[in-house]
């Protein structure tokens, strides 16, 4: 299965990527390459088999809910290179 210059295109666009000429014939090769592999995949027989999410069993790694001391507010704000009133100061990133 090949990928087409013009899906490349689309689907930088909708990732907001500015991609050359170069870039997008490379990116046409290296997902068209992919996505032969998993065609190969798709004819290995699984008959039988049980889907699993996971190569190995997992068991739940999270931990015991404890409630602990807070650090504190002066703590927490001992290091911040900008504070006031309490609050770490950081750059505005949003524009109206």
């Amino acid at each position: 299965m090949k990928i087409t210059r013009d899906e490349v295109v689309y689907t930088a666009d909708l990732a907001r990527l500015d991609l050359d000429k170069k870039a997008i014939d490379g990116f046409a090769d290296q997902i068209g390459d992919i996505l032969e592999y998993i065609d190969t995949l798709n004819s290995v027989d699984t008959e039988g088999l049980i889907p699993t999410s996971h190569a190995i069993s997992l068991s739940n790694a999270f931990r015991e809910d404890k409630v602990k001391e807070s650090i504190g507010a002066d703590k927490a704000l001992a290091n911040a290179p900008e504070k006031e009133d309490g609050n770490f100061i950081v750059p505005k990133i949003i524009n109206s």
